[in-house]
């Protein structure tokens, strides 16, 4: 024996006649929170600012490999950019 029952209904309805919580006033304030952080961090997503955030140590490690190649240039392990041998 097969037994089918059809249930015409919205959420809402379905939710108060099991008892379930109205979650929408709380799915509301997390979807402003989440819309607010990601204007935020929309706006913090200029080119410049995502180099310095992605690359503060990269920066610094090709600074330092320019120089130790300027210094290669120059006149050898010892010598600077600054003064050149000769």
């Amino acid at each position: 024996m097969k037994i089918t029952i059809d249930i015409d209904c919205t959420p809402e309805e379905a939710r108060a006649f099991l008892g379930l919580p109205d979650v929408a006033p709380l799915q509301a304030a997390m979807m402003a929170g989440i819309r607010e952080r990601m204007e935020q961090a929309l706006a913090a997503a200029d080119p410049e600012t995502l180099f310095r955030t992605w690359l503060p140590a990269g920066v610094q490690g090709l600074d330092a490999m320019q120089k130790m190649f300027w210094s290669a240039a120059m006149g050898g392990a010892g010598g600077t950019a600054d003064k050149p041998d000769g």
